[in-house]
């Protein structure tokens, strides 16, 4: 499972126009993608910072998310957006919610896998 994590600063007094517009245009363009597992938002109220978590089931699910709807997704947020988001993704360690462990996403990672002759 992989995360792609989005900062963004929103313009002032934008809050409400964001959310309206992220639980109108935002999360149905999301549920429609292949392999899309779950969206979590992180706010600080009062504060222009906003974080947004997608948990995707492969890479390849949000590296085609990322290439084909992402820039639609930013487009329709244009007006309260402070800026370009910062995106990230990662691959996904360890989930109490989703009951994977540190020993198991370890396997499915070359960077977690010890090398032969370097320390492992």
């Amino acid at each position: 499972m992989f995360a792609r994590i989005v900062s963004l600063d929103l313009k002032p007094n934008t809050h409400k126009q964001f959310s309206e517009l992220f639980e109108k245009q935002i999360l149905p363009a999301l549920r429609k993608q292949q392999g899309f597992k779950d969206e979590i938002l992180l706010v600080d109220p009062g504060a222009p910072k906003v974080v947004a978590i997608s948990l995707w089931d492969a890479k390849e699910s949000a590296d085609a998310y990322n290439s084909k709807a992402y820039p639609e997704a930013v487009k329709s947020l244009a007006a309260v957006l402070e800026g370009a988001p910062e995106v990230k993704t990662y691959q996904l360690a360890y989930s109490t919610f989703y009951k994977i462990a540190a020993g198991v996403a370890a396997h499915q990672s070359s960077i977690t896998n010890p090398i032969p002759g370097v320390g492992g």
